[in-house]
């Protein structure tokens, strides 16, 4: 269907504006309820029991992040696609998932064995993972230029991670609150058990989780679609795997969706056990990357227009690379526990500062590649399986990436590590460099754009 693209009154540009504020704010909460708990996840669950921690084995952290993640965005095109393309509403049925996962993480920040642990995140990923598609979905329905103005919406989503990565070590694992010139800023001494009060981002996520779900019923209205030919919408979805260029763009973002989710298992130890990082600045540091999120979205329109897709995201697995390379090579030094000064607070290392400013090719590992990759879904599936769409593509970078990062990171805790933990960073990281640096140049080589105008729908 064409977009209407005349000029707009002023009573419509407000109208446009207020929306497009709400789907902001909706950005905002999507990602803080998942920012909150996500980078410090790892350090909590792999930490010795008399640090705090539960005492996880690197392989079971793997499991717990990795096949948890793969059920949730595997079942996605049944629960958000089918029921949100067919049958309910996109906003209603986005806050029922949302109360519902808030209940279930709150009780899981009460557990500490491995077998509810994985249990109840397998729970919470069938619940959380469609929301993703469907906000998505949701901005891409009500926005006019989804090219232009849906990078603008989606940077809200990265602010509101690095907002919650902030304010929860910030308020809870640090005292005499000071200000200091470098990230984050309001600095601290950090508390005794710290490492153990990384479980509470679950409870915290939870709450906000449930409060979201209340602004859903504030967002657009989004119906569902009946015009579709096919009565079940996954289906003529993952028809698209026929399309050369989807194909190649599955199969070069499945290793790379693998080698992404072991960035979430294993940085929060890498920057402790190897940089000497203490746990409370371990959020705001891993938001180095957010924060290039920022700068890289905003600039993905003009790269767009410039590269075109393929080349794009060639430059997105390229960061990829880039990155695993040089904590590699910071990983060479010997490994050191946490350094901090008289006054208790973190030394900054040259080796620690390369690692955490290193991050700033997040922005373009994340914007050029996965932020891409959701656009060219968009511009190549019809309008009424849009929704299924994204979950499909969800199901490769969410779903069967991480069903492989579990036991991939136990292979790489057994061949690189003690007792099945990680020990040895360089050699996993320079492995990952590896994956990236030959799943970009197989899409650079052989990827084609097919996709087509949505005008000329």
């Amino acid at each position: 269907m064409a977009r209407n693209l005349k000029p707009k009154i002023h009573g419509e540009n407000n109208t446009m504006t207020l929306l497009k504020s709400r789907l902001r704010v909706m950005m905002f909460l999507q990602y803080a309820v998942w920012g909150i708990w996500l980078p410090v996840l790892a350090t909590y669950l792999q930490s010795p029991v008399t640090d705090g921690g539960l005492g996880f084995t690197s392989g079971q952290v793997g499991w717990i992040v990795g096949l948890a993640g793969s059920i949730g965005a595997v079942s996605a095109p049944f629960i958000a696609g089918q029921f949100a393309d067919r049958y309910f509403s996109t906003e209603k049925f986005l806050a029922v998932l949302l109360v519902l996962g808030g209940i279930v993480k709150i009780i899981t920040s009460l557990q500490d064995s491995f077998a509810a642990w994985l249990l109840l995140s397998i729970v919470y990923s069938v619940l959380y993972m469609p929301t993703l598609s469907l906000t998505n979905s949701m901005a891409f329905a009500h926005l006019d230029d989804p090219d232009r103005e849906w990078p603008r919406v989606r940077v809200f989503g990265t602010v509101g991670w690095i907002a919650a990565s902030w304010l929860f070590p910030m308020l809870w694992l640090q005292t005499d609150l000071q200000f200091q010139l470098l990230p984050p800023f309001f600095v601290g001494s950090e508390v005794a058990d710290a490492t153990a009060r990384l479980g509470d981002t679950l409870m915290v996520s939870g709450v906000i989780s449930i409060l979201y779900a209340g602004f859903c019923f504030a967002l657009p209205h989004t119906p569902p679609r009946n015009e579709g030919v096919e009565k079940l919408a996954f289906k003529k979805a993952f028809a698209l795997l026929s399309r050369p260029s989807f194909a190649i763009l599955v199969l070069a973002a499945l290793p790379i969706s693998v080698i992404h989710q072991i960035y979430f298992m294993q940085t929060g130890p890498f920057f402790e056990n190897q940089l000497g990082m203490l746990v409370t600045y371990i959020g705001p540091a891993m938001t180095v990357g957010q924060f290039a999120e920022i700068l890289f979205l905003a600039l993905l329109g003009t790269f767009l227009v410039s590269l075109g897709f393929r080349w794009t995201i060639t430059l997105g697995g390229l960061a990829y690379f880039a990155r695993y390379a040089i904590w590699g090579l910071v990983s060479l030094q010997e490994a050191s526990g946490p350094s901090v000064d008289a006054a208790g607070q973190m030394v900054w290392t040259m080796p620690l500062m390369i690692g955490v400013f290193s991050q700033v090719l997040h922005g373009l590992c994340y914007a050029c590649f996965f932020a891409s990759a959701f656009m060219y879904v968009d511009r190549v599936a019809d309008i009424d399986i849009r929704n299924s769409a994204q979950t499909v593509f969800g199901i490769i970078i969410l779903g069967i990436g991480p069903v492989f990062a579990g036991p991939l990171l136990a292979v790489l805790g057994s061949v690189f590590g003690t007792a099945g933990v990680v020990t040895d960073f360089a050699g996993m990281w320079f492995t990952l460099a590896l994956i990236a640096l030959v799943s970009t140049g197989l899409f650079a080589a052989y990827f084609r754009d097919e996709s087509v105008s949505r005008d000329a729908r």
